[in-house]
């Protein structure tokens, strides 16, 4: 148990030592392994805790680092989150998650009350993108990492994907399959992943090489599995034999399309093929597994971390573009003469 009483004076006679070689021994600096070690099982045997507010009014770090997302409970984030703190907690950094909203007014929200000193750095993955939120980034005194697309221009570093090429990668498979009539599954259109990924879905539709039909199209009010599940039940109210896939915008909407399936009496896959998009686990649990394509959540996580280390240790000033490729996972959901 702590004791708040407990100082780095006490500390230090406990240990029968110097009050600047505690200090060294208990922030990594200068002090030798022995000493280290001496000083920390007296601090343990005390019950000293460090005083977190006046470590940051010294230093002026708070070894925190804000990761804001749109939806905390996506598996795509919790991914990307495991990723980033396997790479910043090494160097003494805690991630701080939080909610950017579910648009970009709250996402601005969210970025100026971070203006006081909050966290060291921000990972932010907002829902919406505009060139107002761009600028509020760009314009805070910490280093700022944006997983998703940035201008060319801008001084924010950022990690990307290119979703409309994972939709067509989607698209080229179940056309391999013997799927033509195909049925889309977005999320909010508008979004940064809904327009880039009915971007995709138009661009291969639109390709006569690939010779595949658009027969419909459902959005959802949001990337999670009851949104999917709703959006579908008029699709599925067409005669079977209608579409002859589904192609969804994320996983957890394609797992929402293939539980209203069943409930009508469709089989996946021998009725109805269905692909995600973001390659989560879940997409490998749920039964059938998933054909998805990864956008590499972990991969994504791991750089923008990296970029945000690079910053922090003042190693670079210009900013940094990375693109991680989308990558075909296949599953049972698209299987040819199988049922699940």
């Amino acid at each position: 148990m702590t004791d708040p009483r407990v100082t780095l004076h006490d500390v230090a006679r406990a240990a029968d030592v110097s009050l600047g070689s505690v200090s060294r021994a208990l922030h990594g600096s200068g002090a030798s392994p022995r000493m280290v070690e001496r000083v920390q099982a007296a601090a343990k045997r005390l019950g000293y805790r460090p005083d977190a507010a006046a470590r940051t009014l010294r230093t002026g770090r708070t070894l925190h680092l804000g990761f804001a997302v749109a939806d905390i409970g996506n598996p795509v984030y919790v991914e990307m989150m495991r990723a980033i703190h396997e790479v910043v907690s090494p160097d003494g950094y805690h991630v701080v998650v939080m909610s950017s909203g579910n648009s970009a007014a709250s996402a601005r929200q969210l970025v100026e009350s971070l203006s006081f000193g909050l966290v060291d750095g921000l990972i932010v993955s907002p829902l919406w993108t505009d060139a107002a939120l761009i600028g509020d980034l760009a314009r805070l005194d910490f280093p700022v990492v944006l997983l998703g697309p940035a201008p060319a221009d801008s001084p924010v570093d950022s990690v990307g994907t290119d979703s409309a090429a994972g939709i067509r990668l989607a698209v080229e498979h179940l056309q391999a399959t013997g799927r033509r009539r195909l049925v889309f599954l977005n999320g909010p259109a508008p979004t940064t992943a809904g327009s880039a990924r009915q971007r995709g879905l138009a661009q291969a539709v639109a390709d006569p090489a690939l010779g595949v039909e658009l027969v419909g199209s459902a959005m959802a009010d949001d990337f999670t599995v009851a949104a999917g599940t709703t959006a579908v039940q008029d699709l599925l109210d067409r005669p079977r034999g209608t579409f002859d896939a589904v192609v969804a915008a994320n996983d957890l909407l394609a797992i929402g399309a293939v539980t209203a399936a069943r409930r009508r009496g469709w089989t996946v896959p021998a009725d109805l093929a269905v692909t995600g998009m973001d390659g989560t686990e879940f997409a490998h649990i749920f039964s059938p597994s998933l054909t998805t394509v990864s956008l590499g959540a972990r991969e994504r996580g791991q750089r923008a971390a990296e970029l945000m280390l690079e910053r922090l240790t003042g190693g670079r000033t210009e900013p940094r573009r990375v693109e991680v490729p989308p990558r075909l996972v296949l599953g049972e959901s698209t299987a040819t003469g199988r049922e699940a």
